[in-house]
This record gives structure tokens, C-alpha cells and sequence, in this order.
């Protein structure tokens, strides 16, 4: 039996995390690099968001990560100056809609970050600055719905901006540029 590989990937913005897809001019991960054939995507970034994400051959691996065991961390920026009440809002659980279904979504961990994190400029303008002030916020969540932080952060009135997947697990982005890709003998999560 071969033995499974896995990668840890920084996600650039505008590519989807797959491998094949019939839509034309679309920008895949699969493309980036010469991943073995049976690589899948652990969990998934939408289009417009960033950061980290584990390619794994494992599919037993990639289940266990998916599960509500593993926190994921998100660095999000939002439009305006976060409140504290805000804050707690999204700690405590907000309503959003998943395929016209309403859902609570579950307590997590909401800090304000001090600092810009120190991203590289995007390929494309987030918005100009003339527009208000944005912050910062990390937000550790143990489920992944479909588009989740963002409809959080717009459901407590502060619509994401830019999202960037920081960590999952103990694996952290760190200083990973985006498009790189790094090949682990053990994610350990």
C-alpha cells in the first residue's frame, strides 16, 4: 500500500480549490503544482479568500480535519472599526442562511487584532481608503458552512473584506507566500 502524502498550501486569491472544472478561464489549485494523482483539497477556500489550505492522498485524514475537532483560524478585515459588542456577538452565535435555511452558528473564539497582520498586497484592490476605516479580526471556528466568517462578520454589521485562513489545527500559514506549496511527511494536527 503507497504510502499518503500531504502539502500545506498558501491559497492565492482568486483560485478555486479544485482540480478540474468545465467552467473556462478559471484558476485551480490542481494547476500550481505537480500534485500525485488522488490529491484532495482538506475543507475549502471560496474564490475570493486566502491562506491556508492542507492537500492531503489520505482520505481517513482529510474526514478527521473536516470534523468539528480541529479549530480553524481566520484572519478576517472588515469594513469599519469593529465594536466589542460586535465581538461578542459572534462569540456568542449569530444567524446565517445555508441554502435558505437558517442556522445558528456555534460559540467560537473572536479577538480584535492590534495591527495589520502584514499580508502581502492583494492581486486585487481590496477598495480604497477613502471608503472609511477597516480592522482586523481572528476568528477560530470549529465547523466550516458554506461561506461562514463572511456571513458572520456581515450578520454583526461588519462585512468581510478580505479573508485570509491562518491556521488549522497546530499548522500554522506562517510565512508561506501565496501560490507556494510545501510537502509534509505528517500534517499533526
Amino acid at each position: 500500500m503507497p504510502e499518503h502524502r500531504h502539502f500545506i498550501h498558501h491559497k492565492p486569491y482568486g483560485y478555486l480549490c479544485q482540480f478540474v472544472c468545465e467552467l473556462p478561464r478559471k484558476k485551480l489549485v490542481g494547476n500550481l503544482y505537480p500534485f500525485p494523482e488522488g490529491t484532495m483539497a482538506i475543507g475549502r477556500l471560496d474564490e475570493q479568500s486566502e491562506g491556508l489550505l492542507l492537500l492531503t492522498t489520505d482520505g481517513q485524514l482529510s474526514e478527521y480535519i473536516r470534523s468539528r475537532k480541529i479549530e480553524k483560524e481566520y484572519y478576517a478585515q472588515v469594513d469599519g472599526l469593529v465594536t466589542d459588542e460586535a465581538i461578542a456577538q459572534l462569540e456568542q452565535g449569530v444567524e446565517i442562511g445555508i441554502r435558505d435555511v437558517k442556522y445558528i452558528t456555534l460559540p467560537c473564539k473572536v479577538a480584535r487584532l492590534e495591527a495589520d497582520p502584514g499580508f502581502a498586497p492583494r492581486t486585487r484592490k481590496i477598495r480604497d481608503d477613502r471608503h472609511g476605516p477597516t480592522s482586523w479580526i481572528s476568528i477560530v471556528i470549529t465547523e466550516g458552512k458554506y461561506r461562514q466568517v463572511r456571513k458572520m462578520t456581515a450578520a454583526a454589521g461588519f462585512p468581510t473584506l478580505r479573508l485570509v485562513r491562518v491556521r488549522i489545527g497546530r499548522i500554522l500559514l506562517g510565512d508561506l507566500a501565496a501560490g507556494e506549496v510545501k510537502e509534509l511527511n505528517d500534517l499533526g494536527v
